[in-house]
This record gives structure tokens, sequence and C-alpha cells, in this order.
């Protein structure tokens, strides 16, 4: 049935990039004919420039101009299969930027599909409740802290004057009783107008003064 019908090709498909292999291929053949139809021309140049006129040298030059010609015909070729190559190299890059591109809106799909998903399930009006009664507990918190943190032993309708006279005074008598605190004790022993106790009447304030000095 086969030899009848033919079979089913399994063979893989040729892709672009096994295509330019194969160009290059061919291309990297043909620039080795070049070479060495090259390396001819210049054998068959140096013998020209060393003969005479003549049948010889005529039948050397005439070898030299099929080799010419061949070397144009492979020039031809070549610039043909790179053309080519080139073409394909662009075309497989155009392939591979569409696949990118298409890679890319396939994930902006799904992303906006889940997005769709998650954002269906939110209701905006629990969380504005809720923001509601977050600002409601945040009230009553700072009115338990005020609370907590009120005086008990402090009047609230304490005069601020009074107060204000009443530190004046502490103040001035602080002042005193440093003075008085480094009025004698500062002084040396013997130049205090203390009387012992074995003395009947203080000496004269004179007479202390004479002795100190």
């Amino acid at each position: 049935m086969n030899r009848l019908f033919g079979s089913k090709n399994t063979a893989p498909k040729p892709t672009l990039t096994s295509a330019i292999s194969n160009v290059d291929t061919h291309i990297e053949s043909i620039d080795v004919k070049l070479a060495k139809l090259n390396a001819e021309l210049q054998t068959h140049q140096a013998r020209l420039s060393k003969m005479r006129d003549g049948p010889g040298k005529s039948a050397i030059k005439q070898k030299a101009l099929k080799i010419l010609q061949r070397r144009k015909m492979y020039e031809g070729q070549r610039d043909q299969l790179q053309q080519q190559s080139w073409n394909m190299e662009q075309a497989d890059m155009m392939t591979s930027n569409l696949k990118n591109v298409m890679t890319t809106v396939d994930a902006m799909k799904t992303t906006n599909k889940t997005l769709k998903q998650q954002y269906g399930k939110i209701n905006i009006d629990k969380i504005e409740r809720m923001q509601d009664e977050m600002a409601d507990l945040m009230e009553v918190g700072n009115e338990i802290q005020e609370s907590l943190g009120r005086a008990y032993d402090v009047p609230e309708d304490v005069d601020e004057a009074e107060l204000d006279a009443e530190l004046d005074a502490l103040g001035e008598e602080a002042e005193f009783e440093m003075g008085g605190a480094m009025g004698e004790s500062d002084l040396p022993s013997f130049m205090r107008d203390e009387v012992p106790t074995f003395v009947d009447q203080p000496p004269e304030a004179g007479k202390v003064k004479e002795a100190a000095g």
C-alpha cells in the first residue's frame, strides 16, 4: 500500500536556523574553491610575467581567463547565498521577536485574570467600615490614655498666680538659709567673737580685733 499511495513523511520539517546553517556551510565551501582559484591565478600570472609572446604564453593566458570566469561564477553564487542567509536571519529575528511579544501578551492576560479574581473578592464597603471602626477605636484609646494620665491630688482650679507667689517665697527662703549658713561658719575659729564658758563677760569688739591683728 505504501508503494501505491506513498508513506507519510515523518522527517522533521526544516527550520530557519537549520536552513541558515546549510547556506553558511555552502558559502564556506565556495570560499575554499575561490581560494584555490586565486592561488592558480597567481601562479599563472607569475609565469606569464616571465614568458615571451608566443603559443605557450597564449595557452597559459587562456587557462587564466577560464579560471577568472569560474571565479566570477563562484563569487556570484556566494553573493546570492549570503543575501539568502541574511534574509533568513532577518526572518528568524522577526519570528523570535513575535514569539517574545506573544509570550508577553499571554503573561499579561494571565496577570489580568488573576488580578480580577483577587480584587473581585474584596468588598470596598467592608474596608471602609473597618477603617471607621479603627478610627473609633483609636479615639477611645486616646480617651483612656488621657483618663489614666490624670492626676488625683492636684485640684483643677488652682490659681497660677498663687503658685508663682509660693515659688518666689520658696526661692527667697532658700537664699536666706544659704546666706545664714555662710555667715560665721566660714570664718576661722580665732576670728569669731565667741565667749568661753568660763568668762563671765564678753570681750570688747575693739580688743578682739587688736588681738586678731
